[in-house]
Order: structure tokens, then C-alpha cells, then sequence
């Protein structure tokens, strides 16, 4: 063989290789769809204290909720069962980078956690309000809260921290590890507001209508809430839950989960303000 004969060998045998990598990257045996799809389980994050969102039953220890319907829609779409981990706002994100999960339900896509994982088009749209302690006046602005003498309870990690300090820097935030802590700070008067998404604020008031009142400031704030995957090449995943987003948001699907969880603190859509969208 003559040197050009050889070099023609090794380009081909390198050529061959890169292809053979390429194939084993479309097929991504190590990706999240391969996986979920081998092992038939889809592995999600469920955060106690969030209904309409999740709910978990003491008793049983039996998890219900919107969150848990649109999860068992989407396994069975993927041969899959549902597989739960408990966790928190602020952890489900550090939980999908270990490889706990597969799959963190309302997630919003801010730009710093755009960094480190990867979304699905919104699934909801969402309004943010205050939930006051009674006797505590109603903010019609979010600069009525923005004063030091004002105590805000929120959820650590949390979009609602995000809210609190972004438009209430002012305000002594009370930080909490978990929603149903900062609710309970209200409700003992530690507290004199919790800055909640609408979803949460409109199903807890609901649930507890001693607990005060439920204010929208102004301005209206809203941010989409997403399906959170970990980042990977094989887009596959990502491209499956945006269309599996997409569709049930158009046919108002997915409101109609949230309304289902509803009704079981006897909450209609009728008792849901005209303000709020989802």
C-alpha cells in the first residue's frame, strides 16, 4: 500500500467512526427519553403545601393534584408509571442536575436557571398576588408592600422570593423553607402578607377563608410557568413535552386539571377573579 492508499484508509476509518458516533448520539441511549423509555418509570419532583398543584394525602401518603394528572397523561404517553421524589421549589432545579427526577413541573424560566437546565414551552401563565393577614390593608400597588415596616413571608427559592425583592426591596422578607411555613407566619400575624401565584393563593384562601384576604397589585405581573428537563443534546424529549405543552394548553386541557383540583375545596371557575388568567 502506497502512502497515499494509506492515508485514504485512515480517513475513511475516521470517517467511519465519526459516523458511528453520530448514530449513537441520535439514539442517546444515555438520554433522558431512552431511559424513561427502558426503565418505565418517568421520575418527577412533588412539592408538599402546593395545591392545586400537589397534594399528598397523610394518611395514605398518596399523591393527587393538577401537577400529578398532567404527569400520569404524560408517562402514559411514554409506556411509563410516575415516580415521585419529594422536594422543594428551590431544590427540584439541583434535583433534575443530579439525575434525580426527569421531570419539574411548574418551573419558570428565568435566565439564570436557563444556565443550567432546559424548558418546555409554558404549560400555564401566571398572576402573582398577596395573601394579607386580616386587619392588614389591601395593596393596590406593589409599592404600598415596598416599606420597611412592612413583613413579607415567602417560600426560599421560590418565584415569589423573585417577586418579593424584586418590586419590594424595602420590605422585611421573611424567609421560609417551605409555602405552607410562610402561610402559617401570616396566619399567626408573624407576617402581614405572603407574595403566592394566583394558582396557590385563590386554592389556599379557599381552604382556610379565615386566613384574610387576596389582593392582585398593580401592576399585574405574570410569568410563564414551564415543564423543567435537564439540558442534553438528544432534543427529542424537550421537543415531545413543548408539543405535549402546546397542545393541552390550546384545548384547555390543562385548565381543566387545575379546575379539578379545585373542586375539591368546593372552588369553581366562578370564584376565580376576572384578573387571573391560566
Amino acid at each position: 500500500m502506497n502512502r497515499r492508499d494509506a492515508l485514504t484508509t485512515v480517513a475513511l476509518a475516521g470517517a467511519a467512526i465519526a459516523a458511528t458516533g453520530s448514530a449513537r448520539a441520535d439514539t442517546a441511549p444515555g438520554s433522558t427519553l431512552e431511559r424513561i423509555k427502558k426503565s418505565g418509570v418517568l421520575r418527577i419532583a412533588v412539592i408538599a403545601g402546593q395545591d392545586p398543584y400537589f397534594h399528598k394525602d397523610l394518611t395514605t401518603n398518596q399523591w393527587s393534584g393538577a401537577c400529578i394528572d398532567m404527569a400520569n397523561d404524560i408517562a402514559g404517553k411514554l409506556g411509563a408509571k410516575v415516580e415521585t421524589l419529594e422536594s422543594t421549589w428551590g431544590n427540584q432545579i439541583l434535583d433534575l442536575q443530579a439525575d434525580k427526577i426527569d421531570l419539574a413541573f411548574a418551573v419558570n424560566p428565568t435566565p439564570e436557571r436557563s444556565l443550567v437546565i432546559d424548558f418546555s414551552t409554558p404549560i400555564l401563565v401566571h398572576s402573582f398576588t398577596v395573601i394579607t393577614k386580616k386587619g392588614f390593608a389591601k395593596p393596590q400597588t406593589w409599592a404600598e408592600l415596598n416599606k420597611p415596616e412592612v413583613k413579607i413571608a415567602i417560600d426560599i427559592g421560590s418565584t415569589h422570593e423573585t417577586i418579593a425583592r424584586r418590586y419590594c426591596p424595602k420590605a422585611n422578607i421573611l424567609g421560609f423553607k417551605t409555602r405552607d411555613e410562610a402561610i402559617l407566619a401570616v396566619s399567626t400575624g408573624r407576617a402581614d402578607c405572603n407574595v403566592s401565584l394566583a394558582v396557590l393563593s385563590i386554592f389556599t384562601l379557599k381552604k382556610n377563608p379565615t386566613l384574610g384576604d387576596l389582593a392582585i397589585p398593580r401592576p399585574l405581573l405574570t410569568l410563564p410557568t414551564n415543564l423543567g428537563i435537564r439540558a442534553e443534546s438528544d432534543r427529542r424529549y424537550k421537543d415531545f413535552l413543548s408539543a405535549w405543552a402546546d397542545y393541552n394548553r390550546s384545548l384547555g386541557q390543562t385548565r381543566e386539571w387545575l379546575l379539578k383540583a379545585y373542586e375539591t375545596v368546593g372552588l369553581s371557575a366562578e370564584d376565580i377573579p376576572s384578573e387571573v388568567q391560566f
